[in-house]
């Protein structure tokens, strides 16, 4: 008869993931994910989770809860509250994950501006960044796939870039992950996911 074999969690998650996870649904909490009417906050749980899965520590787990607080919720105003409550850290991390701190969204650079230039800061980024960069990715290009399966070629009108746009974000953030060493987890995940959107792609 054998017996089951007792784990012990690699992270022990305390009060201040808690309270992450209160911060970030009350900063998110009128927002929802693009082209629906999903929670925002599911994809900052997502994120979180996965970076989990990728053996991440508590910081980087609470960086993943609030990856976009900064970029939708009032830039770098809402990175010295990141930093006051949870830690330079945690706020380095959000910041570097950030394709813009504008407080006006209305001032924001365009799409091809952010994503080139926030692909050129990740394959310079310290490393505590690479793992929360690159789950948000992973959950990002799930999401689109679900997307496509359901809505089909529709879900590409809900993004400012087109298709082929998308497909090269997702692209370069594969790269990034592969010569930054990500953890094996989040590389084949995205790769899997970009292979699944580039199918629906071609079957236009």
């Amino acid at each position: 008869m054998s017996s089951k074999i007792a784990f012990e969690p690699h992270v022990l998650l305390t009060e201040k993931y808690s309270e992450a996870v209160l911060y970030a649904s009350t900063l998110h909490r009128g927002q929802t994910r693009k082209g629906n009417d999903i929670a925002y906050v599911a994809h900052l749980l997502g994120v979180s989770a996965l970076v989990l899965e990728a053996r991440g520590d508590e910081d980087q787990a609470i960086a993943a809860l609030l990856h976009d607080a900064a970029e939708d919720q009032g830039g770098q105003p809402t990175i010295d509250v990141i930093e006051g409550k949870f830690g330079s850290r945690v706020s380095g991390i959000v910041k570097a994950c950030s394709d813009s701190l504008a407080e006006n969204p209305g001032e924001k650079a365009s799409w091809l501006v952010r994503k080139t230039e926030h692909i050129a800061k990740l394959a310079v980024a310290v490393d505590d960044v690479i793992i929360v960069a690159m789950a948000d990715k992973v959950h990002n290009a799930r999401s689109i796939v679900s997307d496509l399966s359901i809505h089909g070629t529709m879900t590409w009108t809900k993004f400012n870039a087109s298709s082929e746009q998308i497909l090269w974000y997702y692209t370069s953030n594969l790269l990034v992950a592969q010569e930054r060493k990500a953890p094996r987890f989040l590389i084949d995940a995205l790769d899997r996911a970009l292979g699944e959107m580039r199918g629906f792609s071609e079957s236009q």
